[in-house]
Order: C-alpha cells, then structure tokens, then sequence
C-alpha cells in the first residue's frame, strides 16, 4: 500500500473537516474530521521525524485552525481554509523532507 504523505493528511483534515461542517450544516462533524486527520498526521509525524517535531507541527494544525477563524472574517472562508492549509502542508512537506535526508 502506498503511503500517503502526511502534508495531504493534515491539508485533508484542514480543507475536508471544514467543507464537511459547512455542507453538512454540523460543525461536530466537521471536527471529527479534523480531529482524526489531524491525530493521524500527528502520529505519522511522530515516527518520521521525532516527538519534537510532532509537537511542533501538531501545534501548528491546531494553531491552523484557530487562526483562520479570525483570517476568514478578513478574506472570506474558504480562502482562509486555503491559507491555513497551504502554510501546514508546507512546513510538513519541509520538516519529513529535512528529516528524511538525515537518515
């Protein structure tokens, strides 16, 4: 089985945990999206680049998501959405790919 990189598992809990609230009209559903991407983003980055980075990059999902709250109120949703998700799955992509040289 392929594995699916961790930057598209946050940017999927991030894009999808927000588009299944709004269509579905239940923010906790959308939050159960969010809250499991993000848990197994959290645990692929725990093995792929240590407890430390994890933290960090967990912080930063979950910072993700309260920012773009306010952020959207400036520029609409779903280009908040967008924003966020871009600025997670870069600084995943670049933490795994700093990692992934060092081994």
């Amino acid at each position: 089985m392929a594995k699916i990189p961790t930057a598209l598992v946050a940017a999927t809990g991030l894009v999808g945990g927000y588009g299944v609230a709004r269509w579905s009209g239940r923010r906790e559903l959308g939050g159960v999206v969010l809250a499991a991407a993000g848990a197994t983003a959290a645990a692929q980055w725990n093995r792929q680049a240590g407890a430390g980075a994890a933290a960090a990059l967990t912080g930063l999902y979950v910072a993700a998501f309260g920012g773009s709250h306010p952020l959207a109120k400036k520029i609409g949703a779903w280009p908040a959405v967008f924003a966020v998700t871009g600025v997670v799955a870069a600084a995943s992509t670049a933490v795994t790919a700093v990692t992934a040289r060092r081994s």
